[in-house]
């Protein structure tokens, strides 16, 4: 884990006085340590009936389009430890090499991809892919890594391995990486890789169980405007 200083600390004070945690401390302990993990277990099992059957039909419409329908990636989790993040394909087999040759070709992309780790035209899509990162469908057999206990309905967005050295940030290795988060519902299309850990330490600082119904609620109106990425 990086030895980082907690960062942002004019940003931490400012949630720690106005934060759900400042207010209820004993209530945020009890959700930290046990709730949170009983609301992802309790909402994953109720969403099932509804999730796996439309993931099992995405994944059939990329089988149909010569597409392997799932891909496993390593990510960092909670305390550091990596875990292998499942989501459904929509970049091609070989993308780290197109990757690399298309910002060798083009000054632009690269310096677009160094400030925010992300392509607005990303040449490694698949057929139909751009339709499931937009939809954010693509996230959906996510929800098993969260009932295995290695993700969260709600936190920081798991970061690649290779990304580990261009995170500012610490309170992130406190965490399990969420589907959702501060970050994923912000204006993160214009936000920078490193904007991560101020988003990231604002929900440390307000964990709750109102905090994260909010984010939830908030996360419905991401998916319907199409603003995933």
């Amino acid at each position: 884990m990086p030895n980082h200083s907690e960062e942002f600390t004019g940003a931490n004070a400012d949630h720690s006085e106005k934060g759900v945690l400042s207010l209820f401390p004993g209530q945020s302990c009890v959700y930290r340590r046990f709730g949170k993990r009983v609301l992802d277990i309790i909402f994953v099992l109720l969403a099932a009936p509804i999730i796996v059957p439309i993931t099992l039909a995405l994944a059939l419409m990329l089988v149909c389009l010569g597409i392997t329908p799932f891909y496993r990636q390593p990510r960092i989790g909670r305390n550091g430890k990596v875990f292998n993040l499942v989501k459904l394909r929509t970049m091609v087999r070989d993308s780290d090499a197109v990757l690399a040759r298309y910002l060798s070709e083009n000054p632009d992309a690269r310096a677009e991809w160094e400030r925010t780790q992300k392509l607005r035209h990303d040449p490694r899509i698949v057929r139909g892919g751009t339709f499931l990162r937009k939809s954010s469908l693509d996230e959906l057999p996510q929800f098993w890594n969260v009932l295995v206990g290695e993700m969260s309905l709600i936190g920081p967005r798991p970061i690649m391995v290779c990304q580990k050295d261009l995170y500012p940030g610490s309170r992130y290795y406190k965490m399990l990486p969420g589907i959702s988060g501060t970050w994923q519902i912000s204006k993160r299309n214009n936000s920078s890789f490193s904007d991560r850990a101020f988003y990231d330490n604002a929900y440390w600082q307000e964990m709750s169980l109102p905090t994260d119904f909010s984010i939830l609620f908030r996360t419905v109106f991401v998916v319907i405007r199409g603003t995933g990425c």
